[in-house]
């Protein structure tokens, strides 16, 4: 079940859902709107031109109010908002339409675990011919959530968990790579 705003509205007060900082307005009457951190990272050149799932990928990370998204660019951004979620309560990301037809794929495999805890860290492609300016603060995005049928008996506890800015790849930390 999608959760309606009175839902969203009634976890707020009740702290059982948390979303700092958020102002009246970002509350849609079936998601939230997330907003574009300062946070922004791309991949570090490597010397032999290749990532590997099973090493450390390097990022060179800035804090900037405007960035600057090239033609075929990849970069991370992070939200402007922190999130808490409950073990019954997941989350979708979903970029905003009107980005999306200027050329500005906003993913974060779409998807928010039960039990979430941080900022959340989006992969940007800018798809388009021209440059797209990027600033912080404005509307990315919305965050819709749907009510769990029990709560999860293992919830999100992983490598992201209380994550902070636009975070890097962790896949190197996979059970698949300790072999």
């Amino acid at each position: 079940m999608i959760l309606s705003d009175q839902t969203i509205r009634r976890m707020l007060a009740e702290n059982s859902l948390t979303i700092t900082p958020l102002e009246d307005g970002q509350i849609q009457p079936a998601s939230v709107d997330i907003r574009l951190g300062d946070t922004f990272s791309i991949v570090e050149d490597s010397s032999s031109g290749i990532i590997s799932m099973d090493k450390e990928i390097h990022y060179k990370t800035i804090q900037t109010d405007s960035y600057l998204l090239l033609p075929g660019q990849f970069v991370l951004a992070s939200t402007m908002e922190y999130f808490r979620l409950p073990d019954d309560l997941t989350a979708f990301v979903e970029g905003r339409s009107s980005l999306g037809r200027m050329g500005l794929f906003i993913q974060n495999a779409g998807w928010v675990d039960p039990g979430f805890e941080g900022e959340i860290t989006l992969e940007l492609f800018n798809a388009n011919r021209c440059a797209i300016q990027l600033k912080a603060g404005r509307r990315v995005g919305q965050l819709v959530f749907a009510k769990m049928d029990a709560c999860a008996l293992k919830p999100y506890r992983g490598k992201y968990q209380g994550q902070r800015g636009a975070t890097g790849s962790r896949i190197f930390l996979d059970p698949e790579n300790k072999k």
